[in-house]
């Protein structure tokens, strides 16, 4: 069931991340103002089709897709990658695949936060977020 996740969150706490987008090749400069941001993600669904829309002051983006459904994506970071993002065992997890790595962002819910793990090469960092 995808509807715990939806509606708008806002980062509330971030552990590790500096180091994640270390692991996915971010130059150190957009890494540093990247970690200070405090994004805001809005999850909504239209029929079969969910989106993830996240805005910063850094950068806005989108992504839409069908759970289960390989899609194109183009990353914050500008990577072209192959997502797909899948319900299991009330998480949302998405999988990126480009050039022969693979990242994971897993997002479940605790005590009404959602609670994100970034995972890469063994680095992971963990984002909480609370309803805006």
């Amino acid at each position: 069931m995808i509807e715990p996740f939806l509606g708008t969150w806002k980062l509330e706490s971030s552990e590790n991340f500096e180091e994640y987008l270390e692991q996915l090749g971010v130059p150190v400069t957009i890494r540093h103002l990247a970690a200070l941001e405090k994004p805001k993600i809005s999850i909504s669904t239209n029929g079969d089709k969910v989106s993830i829309k996240t805005e910063s002051s850094f950068k806005n983006f989108e992504i839409s897709f069908k759970l289960g459904e390989e899609f194109d994506e183009t990353t914050a970071d500008n990577r072209k990658v192959k997502s797909i993002i899948t319900l299991d065992d009330d998480s949302l997890v998405h999988v990126q695949k480009w050039l022969g790595k693979e990242t994971t962002i897993k997002r479940h819910i605790v005590d009404g936060k959602m609670v994100a793990k970034h995972t890469m090469n063994n680095v992971v960092s963990t984002r909480v977020y609370k309803k805006a």
